[in-house]
Parts: C-alpha cells; structure tokens; sequence
C-alpha cells in the first residue's frame, strides 16, 4: 500500500479534518482516504426509479428531457 505524505498543510484545515475524523470514530488517516475516494469516484448516474417519488430539488440543474432520453438509450 502506498504513502503520502502532505506538506504545508495549513493548521486551521488540519484541526477541521481532525475533528471530523473524530466524529467519524476514524484516524486522521483514513477520514483522508475516505475523503479522497469519494472525491475521487465516478458517480453512478441516476436513474428516473431511482428517483421516483423525490422533490423538485433532486432535479435541480438536470434536463428531464436529456435524462428520459439517456434512460431510453440505456435499455437499447
């Protein structure tokens, strides 16, 4: 397994990411990695079921018409 090493890292950002480390019961360490790997991962694209029965606000900022079309072309 690799290591990384992070210099220069500022104080106030290095209490912040051990407080939420601590909040998470995690290391330091690995909130850095979950933080990376999610940073990091391609998110699933979402599907119309999987949004059923969701808010207006989990639409925001996405055509439904490109959507339905991308959903049509994924059963093809």
């Amino acid at each position: 397994m690799a290591t990384l090493n992070i210099k220069n890292l500022p104080d106030a950002l290095y209490k912040k990411l051990q407080r939420q480390a601590k909040r998470e019961r995690r290391s330091v360490a690995q909130e850095v990695t979950r933080l990376l790997s999610d940073a990091l991962e391609t998110p699933e694209p979402l599907s119309l079921l999987d949004l059923r029965g969701l808010g207006k606000e989990h639409w925001k900022g996405i055509d439904p018409a490109a959507h339905v079309d991308n959903e049509r072309g994924a059963w093809d």
